[in-house]
């Protein structure tokens, strides 16, 4: 189950990390209730992944996970440049949470 917590936490890093391209440098108040949300979202999730896993796996797989999805959802929904250089790297962190969630199985 703390698999899934972590997963769940990385979904929300990602809502945290994209909600704050939105509230333009904390100018605009409404758009800092998602950002909130997100926030506790994530940090309470990792937390919850935390009780079972090692820091340094879950924290390294949480922002893995938050890096990756930030800059795909950026690409796709803000229409930021897509290069070819930057998914490469994308899939190469990929690679590594998946290589980490093999190496620590029990």
């Amino acid at each position: 189950m703390h698999w899934v917590y972590l997963l769940v936490a990385g979904l929300f890093e990602i809502g945290w990390i994209f909600s704050l391209k939105f509230t333009e440098g904390f100018t605009r108040l409404l758009p800092v209730i998602p950002y909130a949300f997100f926030g506790f979202g994530a940090a309470f999730f990792l937390s919850l992944a935390l009780k079972c896993m090692p820091v340094g796996i879950t924290y390294a797989i949480w922002v893995g996970i938050g890096i990756a999805g930030s800059n795909l959802l950026s690409m796709l929904i803000l229409g930021e440049p897509f290069k070819g250089m930057q998914v490469l790297f994308i899939l190469m962190i990929i690679g590594g949470v998946i290589g980490l969630k093999v190496s620590s199985m029990d």
